[in-house]
């Protein structure tokens, strides 16, 4: 999605706010534990969850869990409505630009044992609130300590 990226950046050398979608990967253990999965980010191997920039054609949801599968190799069902939002400094070739970020739940129905950027990323599986501890971002750190997943007939 290089192009899309580009405009993005060209947007917000510009003063206007630009959006990522991202999604939570998460399981609900046979204890009834919520469980979270991180990945690693590809430069400076902090941990994140899976984002990206909005698809052409494609929903926000949609493309949550298409970044959820390259980046995390999780597959499963996105729910509908978002599960919050939150912003950072990403970090570019020449600065940083700010970035707005809709999150959506996913629940994993299956891990795959290859993927996408398997060779770059790492994953971790972690309680919601140790997840929170990881996390450099204030706003997702705090979606991630206060999250709960709603009924099943909310996806």
């Amino acid at each position: 999605m290089a192009t899309t990226k580009k405009k993005a950046v060209r947007r917000a050398r510009k003063g206007q706010r630009i959006r990522q979608v991202a999604a939570i990967p998460y399981r609900v253990r046979e204890d009834g534990n919520l469980e979270v999965l991180l990945v690693t980010s590809r430069t400076t191997r902090r941990f994140i969850v899976p984002k990206g920039w909005p698809m052409k054609g494609k929903s926000g949801r949609k493309a949550a869990m298409i970044e959820a599968r390259e980046e995390a190799g999780v597959l499963g069902r996105t729910l509908k409505q978002p599960a919050g939002t939150y912003s950072y400094w990403k970090r570019m070739p020449d600065g940083f630009i700010r970035v707005d970020v809709v999150v959506y739940l996913l629940e994993v129905a299956e891990e795959l044992v290859d993927w996408q950027e398997a060779a770059n990323r790492q994953r971790a599986w972690l309680p919601a609130v140790d997840a929170a501890l990881l996390i450099d971002e204030p706003d997702l750190s705090t979606l991630l300590r206060d999250l709960t997943v709603p009924s099943a007939n909310a996806a």
